[in-house]
């Protein structure tokens, strides 16, 4: 059954479900035992010890994003009980007048922290969660915002890990530079550019349509917080110190520096490497804990010397942080496991993609929209953005080689573009659950809310790839488009109201 049509079945089958009951936990579950099934021809028995292998080895991989997750959430949940969380929400009422400033300031703030996609949404929802909140924004949007600024702004970011990502696909032996040609598809990758200005459009006017244009109005009648949030949200309202501004801001300044400083220490910036060759080889997760747990010593000084929180209350944020991001890290496993069981060494859906592309590329000048299409349907279906640069971008090299630079530029743009357009759509997409983690909400409302505004931007990017590949030329597919998407904006203005009442 590897690299045949049933390793389609899988993700098929739990993207379905997941829209369908809304119900993201037993729709993984579901996806993951037919993956497995399917890979033992039916055999109950080593289905159960495959799945359990596969998530082990997944899990273990991956854990240092787990252990991340686990401090943020205990330096969030310490303060919040320092009572800092409510000092600045203080000083938000009087500095951020309405529900326009307090969303650009979010995708500010998701722009500004460009460094890794992950450390985007989480700390982005931190830090805006208590003045979205306090303007009553519904927590869809947010997670619209901080999803918008994660991926899509890593991706045209030279200094980040993701450059390392698209270096390394590059296949063995190849004399093509990976950061130089990175670099060639900042200025043509249509979806991460459209996206952004999308998301600025929709804050600034206000003219949210579709599901999400749903979730607002609801929001207005009752401010919706999810239920598995609720325990969390009760946690932050249990203020036992005295806490200023500085003691929400210093932790956070820490957290960002001592990140970057991770990534430029498991680069091997110290060992002489230039800056930002430290930067493209860093080991992301391991420097995310390495910052996390500095700020987390560093947090611990700056409250328990001065008293600005008891030490028991401090003590008592581990077990809050841990359970606040509980929900996160069980979707994260399942999402993990199912990705491990479509990988190359079980079902290889990679393999069953990369052969159709292959044996469909004969007209060279289409090539850019159909790479941009088949990285959108394997990132939507394995929730991998990484792991789609991995299986298309040899391919794309072995099609055009390294004679034709400007046909393989484009290719591999339209290659990262759909990459980080189906990684945005997905439900099993880990920088999605980590985006209705930080904003904390229900992750398929998220996902059902977001789906259109991805749609929209990503019928502006097949045109503008197909404009790419008929004319050789990426100024005159982003050209058409920024066009594409102007109008789009011009028919969302005449048809849809503003639901702005400031």
């Amino acid at each position: 059954m590897a690299g045949t049509a049933w390793a389609v079945l899988p993700p098929l089958i739990t993207i379905i479900l997941a829209l369908w009951s809304k119900e993201v936990y037993m729709s993984l579950i579901i996806g993951i035992v037919s993956g497995v099934l399917i890979f033992t021809g039916g055999s109950i028995l080593d289905s159960i010890m495959l799945m359990f292998t596969v998530m082990g080895d997944k899990v273990g991989k991956n854990v240092n994003i787990l252990i991340f997750l686990v401090i943020l959430g205990i330096l969030v949940a310490a303060i919040a009980r320092s009572g800092a969380t409510r000092a600045y929400g203080e000083w938000a009422a009087h500095t951020i007048k309405n529900k326009r400033m307090a969303g650009m300031l979010t995708a500010i703030l998701g722009v500004v922290i460009f460094i890794d996609d992950y450390f985007n949404c989480l700390t982005v929802g931190t830090v805006m969660r208590p003045i979205t909140d306090k303007f009553k924004i519904a927590r869809t949007k947010v997670a619209y915002i901080i999803d918008a600024t994660a991926a899509p702004v890593c991706i045209i970011a030279p200094v980040s890990s993701w450059a390392a990502a698209v270096g390394s696909s590059l296949p063995e032996g190849s004399d093509i530079d990976g950061f130089e040609l990175f670099l060639e598809t900042i200025p043509f990758n249509l979806y991460a550019w459209l996206t952004i200005f999308f998301m600025v459009f929709l804050i600034w006017t206000g003219r949210d349509f579709s599901k999400m244009r749903e979730s607002i109005l609801e929001n207005e009648k009752e401010f919706v917080v999810p239920e598995e949030y609720k325990d969390s949200e009760e946690a932050t309202k249990v203020e036992e110190g005295h806490g200023k501004i500085l003691d929400l801001l210093l932790p956070l300044i820490v957290l960002i520096a001592a990140c970057i400083f991770g990534m430029l220490y498991t680069g091997g910036f110290f060992e002489g490497k230039d800056f930002v060759k430290a930067f493209a080889d860093c080991d992301s997760s391991a420097s995310l804990v390495l910052g996390s747990f500095i700020a987390f010593v560093f947090t611990g000084l700056l409250y328990l010397p001065r008293r600005v929180v008891t030490f028991n209350a401090f003590c008592d944020s581990f077990g809050w942080g841990f359970k606040a991001m509980t929900p996160a890290i069980f979707i994260l496993c399942l999402a993990w496991t199912l990705s491990g069981i479509c990988g190359e060494d079980y079902l290889n859906l990679g393999q069953f993609v990369g052969g159709i592309v292959s044996a469909h590329t004969s007209i060279v000048m289409f090539l850019p929209v159909i790479f941009y299409a088949v990285a959108v349907v394997l990132a939507f279906a394995t929730g991998t953005s990484w792991g789609t640069f991995a299986i298309l971008i040899p391919i794309a090299v072995a099609i055009l080689g390294s004679a034709d630079t400007t046909m393989l530029v484009l290719c591999v743009t339209a290659i990262l573009s759909g990459a980080v357009t189906g990684d945005h759509a997905s439900p099993i997409s880990d920088t999605t659950i980590l985006a209705s983690a930080g904003a904390q909400c229900h992750h398929i409302d998220h996902v059902n809310t977001q789906i259109p505004y991805v749609a929209t931007v990503s019928a502006c990017c097949i045109i503008g790839y197909f404009i790419d590949g008929l004319t050789g030329n990426g100024w005159l597919g982003m050209l058409a488009g920024i066009a594409c998407l102007g109008a789009a904006m011009a028919y969302i203005v005449a048809k849809v109201p503003s639901l702005d009442k400031e």
